[in-house]
Order: structure tokens, then sequence, then C-alpha cells
């Protein structure tokens, strides 16, 4: 099967046919086009209610809510994380978006630095990238050691444990696009002016690892998918379908005074999947 990015020249403003004409269907998406705006807004304010009720829920209990978002580059994470938040408390709802450690936090224990940033009472924490870059990004980039890897696959279901035995509500998504979307994405990245700041040397270096970075992705859920940390797999081609998801994914999961299931509605599993049973359709992605 010819790699669409044969012949994909991020520089050139004019994106290829092929690659525009099946982006939305590329890694066997269900469907072909958008979720209607009008639907999509209807939705997500009824969403956005449920969380303020959440919202209030954890500050009269002081329960507590981690986050974790990992995906490829361009898969979404930051959008919905921003829709996550728009109307919540800044205070008590914390982004943890970690820059590249430092010559100190090089020599600690791995999961040192990301301690300091779990929540405190009536806190949900959001982590844009989290300690999984040492499964992904770092392991197929070389930025770690196998060995390094290898212990780090082994600790973080016993670190995970931890924080849940804790009474921590930790959830790991995975954000899943299609090889044609993510060229899209980084195309209209490099030829937006407003976006060209999202590109990083390492998105470029990573279009012509795709097949690295999918065996990186199955290893890390086949190890790290746990009864206590289970790993939440949802397919993001159309944003607005994935937002919803995944917003719908954490107020279905959770018990809190004002639940309303019919606010929150049905959850789609055309494009929402348990690790386990993503890894069996993962070679089409």
């Amino acid at each position: 099967m010819t790699d669409p990015i044969d012949g994909f020249d991020i520089e050139d403003p004019d994106l290829p046919k092929a690659i525009k004409k099946n982006a939305m269907t590329s890694g066997g998406y269900p469907y072909e086009d958008k979720l209607d705006r009008d639907i999509y807004e209807a939705q997500m304010y009824d969403l956005q209610k449920q969380l303020v009720t959440l919202q209030a829920h954890l500050l009269a209990t002081g329960e507590r809510i981690m986050i974790v978002f990992e995906g490829r580059d361009a898969a979404g994470k930051g959008g919905t994380i921003k829709r996550y938040m728009e109307n919540l408390n800044p205070r008590y709802n914390i982004i943890a978006a970690l820059p590249k450690p430092n010559d100190r936090e090089r020599t600690q224990w791995y999961f040192q630095r990301y301690v300091e940033w779990m929540p405190a009472a009536t806190e949900t924490v959001l982590f844009d990238r989290s300690w999984y870059n040492r499964a992904g990004v770092e392991k197929v980039m070389g930025f770690c050691t196998p060995e390094q890897t290898e212990h780090f696959l082994e600790e973080a279901p016993q670190f995970e444990r931890r924080i849940t035995r804790d009474g921590i509500h930790l959830f790991k998504f995975w954000l899943s696009i299609g090889r044609e979307m993510q060229l899209k994405r980084f195309h209209d990245r490099r030829h937006d002016p407003l976006k060209v700041w999202k590109l990083s040397p390492i998105d470029l270096e990573a279009l012509s690892r795709w097949n690295d970075y999918s065996d990186a992705r199955d290893e890390m859920i086949k190890r790290t998918h746990t009864e206590h940390a289970p790993w939440t797999v949802i397919r993001t081609n159309d944003k607005r379908r994935g937002r919803i998801t995944l917003i719908q994914s954490v107020l279905d999961e959770l018990d809190y005074a004002g639940k309303d299931k019919k606010a929150i509605g049905e959850i789609d599993h055309n494009i929402r999947f348990r690790g386990p049973d993503f890894l069996k359709m993962s070679k089409s992605d």
C-alpha cells in the first residue's frame, strides 16, 4: 500500500487531492463528514453545564480528578482541553503541560515532577501529555534508553495504583487520528500564520515515523491498561465528535450530585474503545 506521505511536501501550499479527499475517513474512521455545528454546539452546551455541576460537587466533597490526554501530534488534545475548561474556574481546574525536563529534573525519579502537579482536594488536573512521554516520544526519538522505557512500562501501573488507591479519579485518554488527517492538519498549520507556531521540529520528524509511533502506542496500551487505570481510545478525525465523546466519558463514569444522564447523552461507540479492543484493530490506524 502506498504511504500517503510519498510525494507530500509540507512547504507546498497545495495539499495533494488524495490526502484532502481521504483525511476524514483515514484510519477507518466511520464518518465522512463533521458533526453538524448546530448539533455540536447544543450538545457541548449541555455537557459544559454538567461539567459546572461536577465542579460544584467536587467543591462540596473534596474529591479529586486527574485526566491524562495522550495521542499523536495534531490529534486534538489542546482543543479538547480548551472546551473542557471553557466555563470552569481555573483555580480548581488546572492544565499541566510540562516542558522538557531541565538538568536537575533529568536526575530525579522519572515520575517526580508529575507528582508535584497532582490534584489537591476539589481540584481537577488535566495533563496535556504526561509521564507517558517516556513510552512514546522519548522512546521513538531516542531521548531515553530501551532500558529506561522498559523500566517505565513496568513501573507505570504500580505508580497509577497508588494514585487510585488514594482516591483520585484517574482517566487516561488516547486521541487517535488517521494518517491522512495528521498530514492535513500539519499542512494546515504550516500555511496558517496564526497556527504555524504549533509546528515543532519534533512534529516534522514524526511525519516519517508513523509506524514507529504506532508500535510504541500499542506496546504502551498493552502494558499499562489495567482495571484500576484503563486506557480509553477516542478517534478524533472529527474534532467535534471527539470532544463530545471524551467529555461524555468523564461525566458518565463519575457519580455526582445533579448528574443528568439525558444531558450527557449516548456515547458513540463507533469512535470510543477500551484500550485492548482498540489494539485488535490498530493495524488500520
